[in-house]
């Protein structure tokens, strides 16, 4: 291979490189982005664990699993909306579970970690991992948002009940 035929493959690929970061949302950048060292601050290592690092927190261990008051659960991250209280149900799993996001709110991908297919959601403002979605949920929608605790936080509904 000669220098013009090297250059040439080298701008290819970074041509299909580029090209590829918009397409494939799991490449894009997102609105609120921080270092490392950043989220290691902001979040408990726990949710850091969770939202930055991929990782499930154990079963039966959140205590959103027992908020039943109305209100809305947002990322820990980064604060974004992601579901309504009234879209929230007792899935048997030990994770807080709901059937629906709320509009723009969460993002999915395949994730194929430990030799299985699901899809992963993901807070599409900041990327944190959230959990993953399954379609064995209840009507209107049939799927279920199994999400982890630590990466959500709850806001009560404001004003009287």
């Amino acid at each position: 291979m000669n220098r013009r035929q090297t250059l040439r493959a080298g701008a290819s690929f970074l041509g299909l490189l580029a090209a590829s970061r918009l397409v494939n949302p799991a490449f894009a950048g997102f609105e609120v982005e921080r270092s490392e060292e950043e989220w290691r601050r902001l979040l408990s290592p726990a949710a850091y664990r969770v939202l930055r690092e991929h990782g499930t927190e154990r079963a039966h261990t959140s205590p959103l699993n027992a908020e039943k008051r109305p209100g809305r659960f947002v990322c820990a991250g980064c604060d974004l909306p992601l579901f309504s209280s009234r879209t929230k149900f007792e899935s048997g799993t030990g994770w807080p579970s709901f059937f629906e996001p709320l509009p723009d709110a969460v993002g999915t991908q395949v994730d194929t970690a430990y030799g299985m297919r699901r899809t992963e959601v993901h807070c599409r403002r900041c990327g944190g991992h959230l959990g993953h979605v399954f379609e064995d949920g209840p009507k209107p929608t049939g799927l279920r948002y199994c999400m982890n605790g630590v990466s959500l936080r709850f806001e009560p509904a404001a004003g009287p009940a």
